[in-house]
């Protein structure tokens, strides 16, 4: 069943209308003139047609502009072709116009689609923000329905979806925290759009990026998208709502701008391309910095939706931050942070080990996805000899870490693998204590791989 939002976002126009003037575009003349100059120098000779597609820019705003470049002899015309349209006009950069580029390359080295401003971007990101979202105890049971979780945690993280506020995901190593956080990805429904660059302060800022910003899903056909393209800024790229996991690899720097000393302009943090979207801090605690450090970086962020940038130049700005930010930790919540931290973090849910029946329902389903024949006999004799005798919680990643062991000693051997006790307990001798001896009364090796 479609949610409202999911409905309301696939209804909703593509905003940003495209410029037909440079004063349209927000950007500066001298600006648009210097990043055309760069893309005639890099590619050499260019029709009109292909430089307006290069930059994402009409020929209307481009008309003017070339006007400037031929005043000032950074360019000129030559016909390739023998039509006698404009089509077989093209341009080329003069020798001043080559002097010009690679000093302008030398200042930016970027010569890709012509960015938007900041202001233009901060109203489609408020436009399309992530707390307009409403997922519904439905929408949850048709994304977790493939997998076995306690309805108490799903409705927290249901609700916690709702709120649009931070989440913090805890409890032991292998309960399954961070496979939760990566499917909450799966209920960020409608569609967002991200500009190739941003203009900041002088600065272009790439904002783009295919791994994260992926193509909506019934985008339509080329010619559908074509056409669709005569009305809006082509320097925007329509989208899924974005998806960004990080982990032990987060530092502090990372969640500042890049400024690229080779190419002389700025990649986008990764907090600032999951505006819109959800942003997952993995292993909270592992990383490089301490995690107090981290956390109190987001402090102003979560409690004002706006994060503040820096370019290398001094020059600050206030960037939206339109994010569900979800924490995952082994360590509980008190360990890793202060009150007022805490505070911003609206739900704080505990993933801990499994009872007994959701234990078995997972080990089932672990069997199945390895073609390994289910014994219940061998099942119970897992959880009464090695669980409970050695006080080992009942966690999700335990049956598919030890049936992979099960799984690979058949292969090895040449021989279906089979669940039996024998299998179980070298499995979890390898796994917990790399142990290589056997119960007393046990047969030797070669006798328990014929009996297996």
């Amino acid at each position: 069943m479609e949610t409202f939002a999911a409905a309301a976002a696939a209804a909703a126009p593509f905003t940003p209308r495209p410029p037909r003037t440079v004063n349209e575009t927000g950007l500066p003349f001298v600006f648009l003139v210097e990043l055309a100059v760069k893309v005639l120098f890099l590619r050499g000779l260019v029709r009109l047609v292909e430089l307006a597609s290069h930059l994402k820019l009409s020929v209307s705003v481009l008309d003017p502009m070339i006007t400037f470049m031929r005043a000032e002899k950074l360019c000129e015309v030559t016909r390739i072709g023998s039509t006698g349209t404009d089509a077989d006009i093209s341009y080329k950069l003069t020798d001043l116009g080559r002097t010009r580029g690679v000093e302008y390359l030398n200042r930016c080295g970027y010569a890709g689609p012509a960015p938007v401003t900041l202001e233009a971007y901060s109203t489609e990101i408020r436009a399309r923000s992530v707390a307009s979202m409403r997922i519904s105890r439905a929408a949850m049971l048709a994304e977790f329905g493939d997998i076995v979780v306690s309805a108490g945690v799903l409705d927290q993280l249901g609700a916690a979806m709702n709120s649009g506020r931070a989440m913090f995901i805890h409890g032991p190593a292998g309960s399954g925290k961070t496979y939760l956080a990566e499917r909450l990805a799966g209920l960020l429904c409608g569609a967002t759009s991200v500009p190739h660059a941003l203009y900041v302060g002088g600065e272009v800022i790439q904002m783009y990026d295919p791994v994260v910003h992926r193509e909506p899903e019934g985008s339509g056909t080329p010619d559908d998208v074509f056409h669709s393209r005569l009305a809006k800024d082509a320097r925007w790229i329509a989208c899924r709502r974005p998806a960004v996991l990080t982990g032990g690899e987060l530092t502090l720097d990372m969640l500042d701008l890049k400024f690229d000393e080779t190419t002389r302009y700025y990649q986008a943090p990764p907090h600032l391309k999951a505006n819109n979207g959800i942003f997952i801090v993995d292993d909270l605690g592992r990383q490089r910095c301490s995690p107090t450090d981290l956390l109190n970086r987001w402090i102003v962020p979560m409690d004002r939706k706006v994060d503040f940038l820096s370019l290398h130049t001094g020059y600050k700005f206030q960037v939206p931050f339109d994010v569900i930010v979800v924490f995952s930790s082994n360590l509980p919540p008190a360990e890793l942070g202060d009150g007022a931290f805490l505070r911003r973090i609206g739900y704080k849910i505990h993933v801990g080990p499994m009872v007994e029946n959701d234990y078995r329902s997972i080990f089932m389903r672990a069997c199945e996805a390895y073609g390994i024949a289910w014994c219940g006999e061998t099942f119970d004799y897992l959880v009464r000899e090695h669980h409970l005798r050695e006080d080992r919680p009942l966690l999700a990643c335990y049956p598919r870490d030890l049936l992979s062991q099960v799984r690979d000693k058949g292969a090895y051997e040449g021989e279906v693998p089979l669940l039996t006790p024998a299998s179980i307990r070298w499995a979890w001798n390898n796994y917990f204590t790399g142990a290589q001896h056997t119960a007393p009364g046990t047969p030797d090796r070669s006798s328990q791989t014929q009996g297996d």
